[in-house]
């Protein structure tokens, strides 16, 4: 009798992966992690919320980890959000789409702690918190057209010339959001970095799926604390909006 064949292995997540000496490998990565210690208001929403809506890192490491099981309606539209900070962009943003389910990327646990509770608040019971690296995670837990919607706002800039390897927009991450990107989806942005704001510029206009640039900044997109801080130090906000073709 012939064997079954094995089911095909998920490569390891960023931060897990060994040398064959059984060493670290050391990787670019688009984030770095800080510290992890909550407030009361963050240790009250962790507490309150954890459960149900922040996805474990260790159950995305399984084999039969499914990730549209962590909402009711595994068929409704999937917007996803790389860095939603603490969440006030997200909770707006989610609870005027009740129909969608939005699935946030942040690696910054108290960050996540600070999103529960204001999703909450918003009643926006249609998101869920990964802490997983976003880049692999499109690549390995998110298929070919699969997001209808994609929101990075004010992602690291990474303003140091010799750290600019590690931007989230960078040609290969463009092609791979393309490839996940419904046709007619909208991949959404804004920086308050005009240097990072003309090489996203650059790069995504020399993707051949996507089509955009420049946009007039985006109405429903609250006005965060950290769009604030960049505004005080008198930096120009800029949005960008590109359409999978």
């Amino acid at each position: 009798m012939s064997e079954s064949p094995q089911e095909p292995v998920r490569p390891a997540r960023p931060h897990h992966k060994l040398t064959d000496e059984g060493r670290r490998m050391r990787e670019v990565l688009t984030y770095s992690r800080r510290g992890s210690r909550f407030t009361p208001r963050q240790a009250e929403g962790w507490a309150a919320h954890q459960a149900d809506w922040v996805i474990p890192d260790e159950a995305v490491d399984r084999p039969d980890f499914d990730l549209l099981s962590w909402w009711p309606d595994r068929d409704a539209p999937l917007v996803v959000e790389i860095g939603s900070g603490i969440g006030e962009a997200t909770a707006v943003l989610a609870a005027a789409r009740p129909h969608v389910n939005v699935l946030a990327f942040e690696v910054w646990r108290p960050g996540i702690a600070d999103s529960l509770w204001r999703v909450a608040e918003a009643g926006a019971d249609n998101v869920r918190f990964c802490g997983v690296d976003a880049v692999w995670s499109l690549e390995h837990l998110l298929g070919p057209a699969s997001i209808s919607e994609l929101w990075t706002f004010f992602p690291d800039p990474w303003h140091k010339t010799k750290h600019h390897k590690r931007r989230l927009v960078s040609p290969a991450h463009a092609a791979l959001v393309a490839s996940r990107l419904a046709p007619g989806a909208r991949w959404r942005l804004a920086t308050d970095w005009a240097e990072y704001a003309q090489q996203m510029v650059e790069v995504l206009d020399a993707e051949p799926l996507l089509s955009g640039g420049r946009v007039e900044r985006w109405a429903e997109r609250p006005l965060t604390r950290f769009e604030r801080k960049g505004l005080d130090k008198h930096r120009d906000i800029t949005d960008l909006t590109y359409t999978r073709t």
